[in-house]
């Protein structure tokens, strides 16, 4: 895969990864190749929208690089996605310092093994196992306008304390988990094997090379990302698609009810004629098309574009700016 060009990577992204990932979100249909090619174009728009002003907010800083505090920036309000990406970071950090423990671990043993006498060796023993507990621990993360920033000394964190927005966070996951419970409750063994395999669709694991260029890194700006920036730009674009592809489920769903009532294109119909053997699928066993997918940018565009009162003399029409999704 390292010799590909970009735009077989891009047709990778939209014919695979893409079309995972809708799956997972909810769509049980195949979707054509023109629309997870207009999904693709979407994120990609929104990846360069978030490294642009992610530059701007750099440069306002004094510095050329980009950090992860410009990213948790541009979504701060979004309660409930800064609280999951908090998670996301805190967990992907115990399991790198558990990753780093074992490791240390088995050497200690290597090294009581090679000692003489089967002697004890600091650090291979008991205390190790409490230290260890007490470095997987979860970190929390402290943004630059959060209270707890504003003070020199920290309140000791409670095991069962929880803020406002881990509730939100929480609320949304189990909203989602609800949804991915309805699905696969009626799957079959091999269905939800590759349910799960489809659930496991990422943009950036050991694809970190590809994603920097299909990103615009070097392009877009000079900055030189991290490991941080790129796992949590791999999890917004998913929050992206999965955004995407429930709205555009919804729109389906409306079109699907009007179509029902209404009798559809034909109009002058009387009564629903019956299905028959040899009939085509029903509308509703149609994956979401293209016409789904722009109008479901477009609301998601118009929920963040509002309309504001304009109090002074004419003028013309001025294009709105991207809202990020």
């Amino acid at each position: 895969m390292a010799d590909i060009t970009m735009r077989q990577w891009r047709r990778y992204l939209a014919d695979d990864v893409f079309k995972q990932m809708m799956f997972v979100s909810g769509e049980t249909g195949d979707p054509s190749p023109d629309a997870t090619s207009m999904i693709e174009e979407i994120v990609r728009q929104q990846v360069v929208e978030i490294l642009t002003q992610c530059n701007e907010l750099a440069i306002r800083r004094g510095v050329r690089t980009i950090s992860v505090v410009d990213l948790f920036f541009l979504i701060r309000k979004d309660a409930a996605k800064t609280s999951r990406l908090k998670d996301f970071l805190s967990w992907k950090d115990v399991r790198k310092t558990a990753k780093d423990t074992d490791e240390r671990g088995a050497d200690a043993d290597i090294a009581a093994d090679d000692a003489i006498g089967g002697g004890e060796v600091p650090g291979a023993g008991g205390p190790l196992v409490g230290d260890t507990a007490k470095k997987n621990k979860r970190s929390k993360i402290t943004l630059p306008w959060d209270i707890e920033s504003f003070y020199s000394e920290r309140v000791p964190e409670r095991d069962d304390e929880e803020d406002e927005d881990q509730g939100e966070s929480n609320y949304a996951t189990l909203k989602r988990l609800k949804a991915a419970d309805e699905r696969t409750k009626d799957m079959t063994k091999d269905e939800y094997v590759h349910w799960s395999e489809c659930r496991q669709a990422s943009f950036t694991f050991r694809k970190a090379k590809r994603f920097k260029e299909w990103a615009g890194f070097g392009i877009v700006t000079d900055s030189k990302p991290n490991d941080d920036i790129i796992d949590i730009l791999g999890f917004l674009t998913f929050e992206m698609v999965q955004t995407l592809t429930e709205e555009a489920l919804k729109v389906k769903s409306e079109e699907d009810v009007y179509k029902s009532k209404t009798g559809g294109q034909d109009r002058t119909k009387k009564r629903k004629r019956e299905t028959g053997l040899f009939d085509p699928p029903e509308e509703g066993d149609v994956p979401v098309n293209e016409n789904h997918i722009r109008e479901a940018y477009r609301r998601l565009q118009s929920r963040a574009n509002k309309p504001k009162v304009w109090l002074g003399p004419a003028r013309a029409l001025q294009r709105t700016k991207v809202q990020l999704i």
